[in-house]
């Protein structure tokens, strides 16, 4: 009889429980969206938005290490921006016929993959948090960056803006929108437990200038007859 009372309260107290976790609030869920838009000299927007990253800075889960591609093709990155958690790993496959060389001089994310040809792939390990610019120490009009994070709470809009980061726990953090072209624009917000809409952010490109890199040498680059003989 003892055992068939201590059963009983042991499912009731179980079930009460079960209802008590169901019916509870979820922190986990809470999401912050929003609208990036990127105006170009003119007024005009820009079209490439979807090259934003927004993410929130402050405590927060560790983000899940990826293996994600940036392909070589054309003499671009593409994608041009990539956004990933510490201790993901990037492989930059070579689609095109000639030689590419990429690097990045960003401390303490830096690296030198070498030169490898069409078929081939370079890959590297992003340990630190930072911005990560990529060049090719061939081909000066390649560029693209890696944004890294230390936590998840991060993500690119869409190509109308539009964003989300979803499952961020309650509390305050500095909001970072950034645009390769612009300055980056922070704000410190507060995230209630059920979520957080409307957090727009207006970047300005109108003044941007392109500014020509060096190579891997701190050298300039070659003539194109020189650098295409690869």
């Amino acid at each position: 009889m003892q055992s068939i009372v201590r059963r009983w309260r042991f499912r009731t107290v179980a079930a009460a429980a079960a209802f008590a976790w169901a019916a509870a609030p979820s922190t986990a869920r809470a999401q912050v969206s929003g609208q990036v838009t990127v105006t170009e000299a003119g007024g005009r927007p820009a079209s490439d938005v979807g090259n934003a990253v927004v993410y929130l800075e402050g405590r927060g889960p560790r983000g899940t290490p990826v293996r994600v591609d940036v392909t070589l093709d054309g003499r671009s990155f593409s994608p041009r921006v990539v956004v990933v958690p510490v201790g993901s790993s990037v492989r930059f496959p070579n689609r095109d016929p000639f030689n590419h060389n990429v690097f990045s001089l960003s401390d303490p994310n830096d690296f030198d993959l070498g030169l490898y040809g069409r078929g081939e792939s370079g890959e590297h390990r992003f340990r630190h948090p930072g911005l990560v610019r990529l060049y090719c120490n061939i081909h000066p009009q390649m560029s693209g960056f890696v944004v890294v994070r230390d936590n998840a709470y991060y993500t690119q809009p869409g190509a109308d803006g539009s964003y989300t980061i979803p499952n961020v726990a309650p509390g305050t953090y500095t909001l970072h929108v950034w645009h390769e072209r612009a300055p980056e624009v922070t704000r410190e917000i507060t995230v209630p437990p059920g979520g957080l809409t409307g957090q727009d952010a207006a970047l300005d490109a109108s003044a941007y200038h392109p500014v020509a890199h060096k190579n891997k040498f701190g050298q300039e680059y070659g003539s194109g007859e020189t650098r295409e003989r690869y």
